[in-house]
């Protein structure tokens, strides 16, 4: 197995593309952290992995709360391999409309939250000798959905942050790769009000946003990638991926275009 003797920390891993590479970490030998929220759908998650997925509900965005994990990460493990920062979220409105809660919560889980888990990692990575971080952007940072403005600033400012990562720790071993990504199957707008849902898909489709995106894969596909990304020779860095669906078929553009949320 690939990550035998490996700890992992994924983050939003309780559904979608998280819980896909806990899975495909834990199969492949790695003890592996789950952060999320939700404590009840978090638990569940991991009694389906098994033994070797750890669930810890908490809100990425609170530096307090992840300090604790982590220490208790270090006392457990005596260090840590692989961050993935794949939790994200978005509250879809114009900038103009966007409440002060909504604009907040979604800085705090999409870049201060990332940021905290890289700053709480490094040490632990450092007693390991080295280590990979995974950061989870967009294809978003390139192509912004209108609705969706901040999300999109907040994934460009999380490459950035890989890039300042990349170079501060060069001399530790430790990887950071950007994992851009397409549109992946899941719940990212479970959250939305049926308005705020109608609103960004008139947006999108008015703009021609979606014969832009590439058609929506499964979220095993990423883990699989991201699985290659970080075991690979330690002597090769992958700064950058994307990955997205192939270009879509005039059908998948009329499906995004129909009622299905899923598709924004």
């Amino acid at each position: 197995m690939r990550l035998e003797g490996k700890v992992a920390v994924v983050t939003g891993a309780s559904r979608g593309m998280g819980y896909a590479i806990t899975k495909r970490f834990a199969d492949e030998g790695a003890h592996v952290v789950m952060l999320a929220r939700g404590r009840e759908e978090l638990d569940k998650a991991a009694s389906q992995i098994g033994s070797r997925a750890l669930p810890y509900a908490a809100d990425i965005g609170d530096p307090d709360a992840l300090r604790t994990i982590f220490t208790d990460i270090a006392k457990r493990f005596g260090g840590l391999d692989i961050l993935v920062n794949n939790a994200a979220l978005a509250t879809p409105n114009p900038i103009v409309d966007a409440l002060d809660a909504d604009v907040q919560k979604e800085v705090a889980v999409n870049i201060l939250g990332p940021l905290y888990c890289c700053r709480e990692s490094i040490p632990l990575m450092r007693a390991r000798g080295g280590g990979d971080i995974v950061n989870i952007s967009s294809e978003s940072v390139n192509h912004p959905y209108p609705h969706l403005g901040l999300y999109a600033a907040t994934k460009s400012a999380l490459e950035t942050l890989s890039v300042v990562l990349r170079a501060e720790l060069a001399d530790d071993r430790i990887r950071v790769t950007t994992y851009r990504s397409g549109n992946v199957r899941g719940t990212f707008s479970r959250g939305w009000s049926d308005e705020a849902r109608t609103r960004a898909r008139a947006a999108a489709r008015d703009a021609g946003f979606y014969g832009q995106s590439g058609a929506q894969i499964e979220p095993e596909i990423p883990a699989e990638t991201i699985l290659n990304v970080i075991t690979l020779a330690r002597e090769a860095q992958i700064d950058l991926i994307e990955l997205r669906g192939a270009q879509p078929t005039s059908e998948t553009i009329a499906a995004r275009m129909a009622a299905d949320p899923s598709k924004v």
